[in-house]
C-alpha cells in the first residue's frame, strides 16, 4: 500500500481541524471540497466571498462543504492582535499595527493555529516557503528543544528501497541554505520526529556526504561528521529510538549490500529512512532530481520543528498535491 493510503486512513481517525490560507487558488477549494468529502479532516478556507466564489467556479465546485472566513472582515481580528501583541511583546507593537498584521491571510491561519481554533496549516500554494516560515516563527514559534525551524520532503516510493522501505524522508530542502553543526543537528531530530509521526517506523538518520567513514578528507566534511556525533550524543542522552550515522555517501546509507563493503561497522547497515543532506543546494537539487526522473510522488516541504503542524506548499503543486500534505497535516496533530 502507499504510504500516502496509509497516511490517508490514519488522518481519518483524528477528527483535525485545517485551515487553508490560500482560498483565492482554484487548486486549494478543490482539494478542501475533497478532504471533507473524504472525512479526513474539517476545513476552514481563508479568503474574501468573491474570491471564493470565483475559485469555486474555477474549480469546479459548486457548493461549499467547508467552513470559509475573510481575515479582512472577520470580528476575530480584535482577539488575534491584542493575542500577537503579547507574543511579539518584546516589538512593543500597536493594537492597530497588529490589527493591519494579523489581516494577512498567512498570519490570521497561523493565530486560529495559535489559540486553537484550527489544528493545522495548510499554506503556500501562492506565498513563497519563506513568507510561510516567518509568518509560523512569529505567531506560533519553535517547538520545545528545537531553535531552528526546517522542513523535509515525503517520498512515496513506487518500488522499495534496497532496504525494504516504501518511503523516504530528505531534510532540509527549502529552508536553511547552510545550515552550521547545531542547526544540522536539531534538522536531523525534528526529521525523525516527523517520520515516525508519519510511517509509525523506527528512523534510521543517515548524514550524508561525499564520504564515508573518513574514505576522504576536506574542510567540509568538520560539520557533517560533528553534527552525526553530537546527535548520536543527544539521542542516547534522551533515550531516543533514533539510529544516526555519518559521514556516510548515498548508496552506502541506503543498500545493504554496499554498506557491507564500505562500512560494515555503520549502525545504519545501509538500511536509512531519513538522509539529512549538508545543505540546500544538495538537497534541493536530490530531491527534484528524484521527482522528475522516476515514478515517484514526493510531499511537502513539510515544515519541522515548529511548536504547532503547519506544512508548506511548493507553488506548482496540484490539487492531488494539497490533498495529500493536508493528510499528512491532520496526521501531526495526533
Amino acid at each position: 500500500m502507499s504510504i500516502l493510503n496509509t497516511i490517508i486512513e490514519r488522518a481519518k481517525t483524528t477528527a483535525a481541524k485545517l485551515v487553508f490560507a490560500e482560498g483565492q487558488d482554484p487548486r486549494v477549494i478543490q482539494a478542501a471540497y475533497k478532504i471533507v468529502n473524504d472525512g479526513i479532516a474539517q476545513v476552514t478556507v481563508l479568503g474574501a466571498e468573491s474570491e471564493i466564489t470565483q475559485a469555486c467556479r474555477l474549480a469546479g465546485v459548486e457548493a461549499c462543504n467547508f467552513d470559509v472566513i475573510d481575515p479582512l472582515s472577520s470580528p476575530l481580528i480584535t482577539d488575534f492582535a491584542r493575542n500577537f501583541c503579547e507574543v511579539r511583546k518584546a516589538q512593543d507593537l500597536t493594537m492597530d499595527a497588529a490589527a493591519d498584521i494579523m489581516k494577512n491571510r498567512l498570519y490570521f491561519a497561523n493565530m486560529m493555529c495559535h489559540q486553537g481554533l484550527v489544528d493545522g496549516v495548510v499554506a503556500g500554494s501562492i506565498a513563497s516557503t519563506r513568507d510561510v516560515l516567518r509568518a509560523s516563527l512569529q505567531v506560533i514559534g519553535t517547538a520545545k528543544g528545537i531553535k531552528t525551524a526546517s522542513s523535509s520532503m515525503l517520498l512515496d516510493l513506487a518500488s522499495p528501497s534496497p532496504a525494504g522501505y516504501s518511503s523516504l524522508l530528505f531534510a532540509d530542502c527549502a529552508v536553511n541554505p547552510n545550515p552550521d553543526t547545531e542547526q544540522l543537528v536539531d534538522i536531523a531530530i525534528a526529521s525523525a520526529n516527523t517520520y515516525y509521526t508519519l510511517t509509525g517506523k523506527k528512523p534510521k538518520v543517515a548524514f550524508l556526504s561525499f564520504a564515508t567513514h573518513g574514505s576522504a578528507q576536506h574542510e567540509s566534511l568538520g560539520k557533517i561528521r560533528q553534527a552525526a556525533a553530537l546527535t548520536l550524543l543527544k539521542v542516547k542522552a534522551e533515550g531516543l529510538d533514533i539510529i544516526v550515522d555519518g559521514e556516510i555517501q548515498a548508496d552506502a546509507a541506503l543498500v545493504p549490500s554496499i554498506s557491507a563493503r564500505k562500512c560494515p561497522d555503520s549502525a545504519l547497515k545501509g538500511e536509512a529512512n531519513v538522509l539529512i543532506f549538508p545543505d540546500l543546494n544538495s538537497g534541493n537539487i536530490s530531491y527534484k532530481l528524484v521527482q522528475r526522473l522516476s515514478d515517484i510522488a514526493v510531499y511537502g516541504p513539510l515544515l519541522q520543528g515548529l511548536a504547532k503542524p503547519v506544512n508548506d506548499l511548493s507553488r506548482g503543486c496540484s490539487a492531488e498535491d494539497i490533498y495529500g500534505v493536508a493528510a499528512i497535516t491532520a496526521c501531526q496533530t495526533i
